[in-house]
């Protein structure tokens, strides 16, 4: 499970909210990216390009990918690294067989299944192979639903040059009512800003979003696997820590040594 991080929600609050702001200090009345025809072109337009280029499966999943985008991961390295160590602590006091009775309290499935692995005795290599695949595998998952949205991102702005010629091809048609010309040239513009506006405030964000919950998630599967493989060795804890410290930034290893004292204290 992940946790919810409101970074996301809110920057792209925040920025249609300078948007608005800007075009009201500007003189224009922010009710002009209310026309539906824009609207239906630009977004209806960008979600079907998106489809088009997807495949079925994707598009299923495109409603949870959202709310991927508004997380961040549960398993921090500094926890599992806390969690790794006292692993390491207990198979080297107790024996590898001991750490069958802690699997059950492992709630990541990838971190769990490496344990019960070592607990039954596989090939390290075998190990390996087998949670590597399962990193590529979700790796590519990843890819999908990230793709999705970086395409939406790029079709957006073409779709509302689209909308904008439209648009100009009905103003050129009718030039009888001049007082009327500015106001619908004005008017066949509002699709370009939608497809800028939705593609640099919506589509990108969160694609680019999915792409570092996506890196951050995957770094910390690659540390699960070099802690089971090396508790599997029979590394000593303070050999697995150091190794596994590589993974973590100098300023953010202070933070694992508090977590290990008042772990060790409870």
């Amino acid at each position: 499970m992940n946790r919810k991080d409101r970074a996301t929600a809110i920057g792209m609050g925040i920025a249609v909210f300078v948007v608005l702001a800007s075009m009201i200090f500007d003189g224009t009345n922010p009710a002009v990216l209310l026309k539906p025809a824009p609207i239906i072109l630009v977004l209806g337009g960008s979600l079907c390009a998106s489809m088009a280029s997807s495949f079925t499966r994707v598009l299923k999943n495109v409603p949870t990918v959202v709310r991927f985008a508004l997380t961040s991961p549960d398993d921090t390295p500094d926890d599992t690294i806390v969690q790794m160590v006292r692993l390491a602590e207990i198979a080297r006091r107790e024996g590898l067989l001991a750490l069958d009775r802690e699997g059950a309290s492992i709630e990541n499935v990838f971190f769990r299944k490496g344990i019960e692995m070592t607990v039954d005795g596989i090939d390290p290599e075998e190990i390996r192979a087998l949670l590597e695949s399962e990193i590529d595998s979700l790796r590519e998952r990843h890819k999908d639903g990230m793709n999705f949205f970086m395409d939406m991102g790029g079709y957006a702005p073409t779709l509302g040059i689209i909308g904008t010629v439209i648009g100009l091809i009905a103003v050129l048609s009718n030039l009888t009512d001049v007082a009327k010309l500015g106001p619908s040239v004005a008017s066949a513009f509002v699709a370009t800003l939608w497809g800028i506006l939705s593609a640099n405030l919506f589509w990108l964000p969160i694609g680019n979003k999915l792409k570092k919950v996506s890196e951050v998630e995957m770094n910390n599967m690659q540390l699960m696997l070099d802690g089971i493989l090396a508790i599997q060795a029979g590394a000593s804890p303070r050999r697995i820590e150091a190794k596994l410290l590589t993974y973590v930034k100098p300023a953010d290893r202070d933070a694992i040594a508090t977590a290990k004292g008042s772990d060790k204290a409870a």
